[in-house]
Formats: C-alpha cells, sequence, structure tokens
C-alpha cells in the first residue's frame, strides 16, 4: 500500500475507506480473537477497568475516564494508539489528514477536483494520528478548534469570507485519530460548551463561517471526580454526549502494586550493584496504602502510584550514595535507608487541615513507622499476641524478651546512616538474642538477608512501643523505653495498663 502515490493508484488497489472508531473496533476484534493482550503493561484492571474500555470501543463510544491521580488514565488512552491501522493514506499536504476518497477542507476538495486521480497523497503512520491537550483555564477555542488568519490572509490577499484563511486547531488537525484531553474539568465552562457540536454532530464551527466539517475521531477525556476538585467541574451537557465513562482506581492488593512500581521505577544500569530485598518493598508499597487510608492525608485528592516510584528510586539511590562514600562495589538496601524516601513522600500527598498542623515531614515518618509495622507483623510474631492479659503465660513464651532485656540493662544501639558493611554487622551482634532469633525464624537466609531481619525486628519493636527509637540527621538511636531500671516483667504490666 505504501508504494501507492496517487487517488488513482489507490481506487485501483481496493482499498476500502474506515472511520477510526470502526477501525479500532475490528482492530480490537481481532486482538480479542488472538488473545492478545489489548492494554499490555497495564496492572490491575483486568477485571474492571479494561473490559469496560474493550466494551466502550467495540460500541464506537467516546470515552470519559474517570478517576484520582495516579491511576493510569492518560497510558490507557495513549494505548489506543495501538489499535489503529499502521497506515491510513491523506492528500498530500492536507492539515487536517483529509480522506482522498471525501475530502473536507477546501484545499483538498481543491486538489482533488482539480487533479483528479492524479491527486497526491500521502500515508499516515498511527503515531502520527494521536493528539493530546492537557486542559488548563488558558486554553481558548482557537487552540482547539481553530481561527481566522489574518496574516494568511493578508498575505494571500484574501477575503475574510473566504474558508482559506481558516487556520486549524488540535481537533481538526486530529482528524481520523484519538484525540485527548487531560484534567477536562480544568477546561473553562465556555470552552467545554464548544465541544458540544463537535461530539454529538461531528463538525465544527469557526467564527460562524458556514463551513461543516464532520471530523471522524475518538475522543477520549481524563478527569478527577468533579466533586473531588475545587478546580472546576465538567458541565453537565458536555458528560451527557460522552457516551461511556469509565472509573479507574487505585492497585486493589499490595502484589499489583508491586508489580506496578517494579515496572515503572528508572533505577540505572550503575545501580544494579544495589539490591532491592523484598522486604524493603513491601514496606515502600505500603507507605500508599497507609496513606490512602491516613486522617490526615486527603482522599478526595488520592495518593498516586507516583509516590511509590519515587520512594522506590530514592530507597535505591540512598543506597547508592551509601555505597560509594564507603568504596563498597555492592550493597544490600537497609531499613534505616528508608529514611532517604521521605522527600519521595511529602510531595506526593495532600494534606488535610489537621495534617497541615502536623506537618508534611511528620505525617511522613509517620507512614512509614505504620509501615514498617505492617509489614513487621507479616514477617515476624506479632508482639501483641504476648501481652499477658491478652493470653495468659504467652510472656514467657515471647521470643523478644532477650532482646528487650538487653536494653533494659542500659545497654543502646547507635546505627550511623551512612555505616560500612563492617559497621552495621558489628552494630546488630551486639544485641544479645538477636541473631539467634532471626536464625530461628528464618533458617535458610543468607548474612545479609539475616542482618535486614535483625534490623527490621529493631524498628518493629520500636513501632509496637517495645523500645525507644530516636532518629537524628546522620544516625538512628535505640534504646530502653521505659528506663533501665526497669526489668521487662515489669514493662509488660506497664504497657498493658496502658492499652
Amino acid at each position: 500500500m505504501e508504494k501507492i502515490k496517487t487517488l488513482g493508484e489507490l481506487k485501483k488497489s481496493g482499498y476500502v475507506y474506515r472511520s477510526v472508531k470502526e477501525e479500532i473496533r475490528q482492530n480490537l476484534i481481532a486482538k480479542l480473537k488472538r488473545k492478545e493482550s489489548t492494554f499490555p503493561g497495564i496492572i490491575g484492571y483486568d477485571d474492571t477497568v479494561i473490559p469496560d474500555t474493550e466494551r466502550a470501543l467495540l460500541s464506537r463510544h467516546n470515552i470519559l475516564f474517570l478517576g484520582l491521580r495516579g491511576q493510569a488514565k492518560t497510558r490507557m488512552a495513549r494505548q489506543m494508539v495501538d489499535l489503529l491501522d499502521e497506515f491510513i493514506p491523506i492528500v498530500a499536504g492536507s492539515e487536517v489528514n483529509d480522506n482522498p476518497f471525501a475530502p473536507l477542507s477546501r484545499f483538498a476538495r481543491d486538489q482533488v477536483a482539480a487533479l483528479g486521480d492524479k491527486t497526491p497523497i500521502e500515508w499516515l503512520p498511527r503515531e502520527a494520528r494521536y493528539g493530546e491537550k492537557l486542559a488548563t483555564p488558558d486554553v481558548s477555542v482557537a487552540d482547539l478548534i481553530g481561527d481566522v488568519d489574518p496574516i494568511k490572509a493578508a498575505n494571500e490577499k484574501l477575503s475574510y469570507a473566504d474558508e482559506r484563511v481558516i487556520h486549524f486547531g488540535i481537533i481538526p488537525r486530529s482528524n481520523r485519530g484519538i484525540f485527548v484531553i487531560n484534567e477536562l474539568p480544568d477546561l473553562q465552562a465556555r470552552i467545554q460548551v464548544a465541544l458540544f457540536n463537535i461530539l454529538q454532530e461531528g463538525d465544527i464551527q469557526i467564527r460562524g463561517f458556514k463551513v461543516r466539517m464532520p471530523l471522524d475521531i475518538l475522543f477520549v477525556f481524563t478527569a478527577n471526580p468533579e466533586d473531588y476538585t475545587n478546580r472546576g467541574s465538567i458541565v453537565t451537557p458536555l458528560k451527557d454526549r460522552i457516551e461511556s465513562q469509565i472509573i479507574t482506581h487505585y492497585p486493589k492488593t499490595l502484589e499489583n502494586s508491586l508489580l506496578i512500581t517494579e515496572q515503572e521505577a528508572n533505577v540505572h544500569e550503575e545501580q544494579q550493584s544495589v539490591q532491592m530485598p523484598d522486604m524493603i518493598k513491601r514496606i515502600i508499597e505500603q507507605v500508599a496504602f497507609e496513606a490512602r487510608g491516613s486522617e490526615y492525608v486527603d482522599k478526595k485528592s488520592g495518593v498516586s502510584a507516583r509516590l511509590t516510584i519515587a520512594a522506590f528510586e530514592n530507597a535505591v539511590s540512598a543506597a547508592e550514595r551509601r555505597a560509594i562514600i564507603n568504596k563498597e562495589k555492592s550493597t544490600y538496601i537497609r531499613i534505616n535507608d528508608l529514611q532517604g524516601v521521605i522527600p519521595g513522600i511529602t510531595g506526593k500527598i495532600e494534606l488535610v487541615y489537621e495534617g497541615e498542623q502536623e506537618g508534611p515531614l511528620q505525617v511522613a515518618v509517620n507512614l512509614l513507622e505504620k509501615s514498617i509495622r505492617t509489614v513487621f507483623a507479616t514477617y515476624f510474631p506479632n508482639p501483641d499476641t504476648f501481652k499477658k492479659r491478652k493470653n495468659p503465660g504467652a510472656a514467657d513464651m515471647n521470643p523478644y524478651r532477650p532482646i528487650i532485656q538487653w536494653f533494659d540493662q542500659g545497654n543502646a544501639l547507635q546505627m550511623l546512616q551512612d555505616a560500612t558493611d563492617k559497621q552495621y554487622e558489628t552494630a546488630l551482634m551486639q544485641v544479645t538474642g538477636l541473631h539467634d532469633l532471626v536464625k530461628q525464624l528464618f533458617p535458610q537466609s543468607n548474612k545479609q538477608e539475616r542482618l535486614l531481619m535483625m534490623e527490621m525486628i529493631l524498628h518493629g519493636l520500636s513501632t509496637y512501643s517495645l523500645l525507644s527509637k530516636k532518629t537524628l540527621e546522620n544516625e538512628t538511636r535505640f534504646s530502653d523505653l521505659l528506663g533501665t531500671m526497669m526489668n521487662f516483667g515489669t514493662r509488660e504490666d506497664l504497657e498493658e495498663d496502658e492499652i
């Protein structure tokens, strides 16, 4: 087909024109029959958003993706390009991708009328058939649809009544393709009104010109739920004209969230020397889940998947920086390295009034501590099960007793942020019972894994108020919570009284 250069050759080839929605429908049907993935790389939507989108495309509908930030709305729209034909013919030189068999613009009509079957055609690749516009308050009707170009009129000595003086906007230039408007509520109401006729009748009107151009476009809009934003809303008649509204969502399971972060995180080749253990990954992912349920975080704004992606990258870089400083060729990410992910959290959450009072830094630290507590209970015995009043006699079986007693005796543990691997190991091995407990619970673990588990126990016990943890700029210090004069039994009694 690409060898065909004129309209006459195109007619002889037997090429059949299809509208863009029909084109996408037929290509989607072919993919479904071959059991191919329609939206590769989109995780967690297999039973919800993707089937809804496929049904909308089969129905030849324009689509509105409605959901909070970071829910892959724009990515879904961009992947629809793969459902287009690889190439389509257009009148050569056309600004609006005119169909050679039924040209819309004055330019293309004149070309076909003058040259007939000798009209030159070009083949437009699918990648060039995608248009996207971020809705901002300064977007005008001229930007989207078009306006009279006085410079063109003057240069070509044309009357303002001549159709050729029109400068087309981004929507007509996306004819025979996919056009996406992101954050639709941010578009001023009067601009949204200008889209009514395009969606309902499929044509455009510019400055009172008696020109009808039945555009062939699949429209995809993205928006936050309008009740969730103070920036604006989608005017009701426009919403009524968008045939399918699809609700997106955040990953429903930690496993899906892990897959998304690993897929999207930008880890450079030289950072491959940094090993990211599964436990650290889960703590980072849990931060997003904790934030979505936090009373300090604005649920209307949402917590984007970008939070965990940024935190993942920060954790790798924190360990890499430590290894560079210590001249170590490789390293294993530690719990202490997670202090470096806090900048990736503070900028990704919108706080309510109470959260603002607490401060973004403290909220981020609290979310990290809650994540450690949650993940700790999935790897180790829950310290709450060893409370006397909850389970009489269980205190004698408490596996953490030797560790806490070591701190009760007045000992303290100082862990430097940039400690070498040797210093890190030496510090952890000081604590009586810590290595033995990890070896008992995880007999198949290697040395690096055991050290990480040992550190995790200390951080976990602090989140259960069994140890004191103080984090300074470059160190973390663990010590006895209630003072060196109290023994373990007294500690438990006091904790139960507090509870």
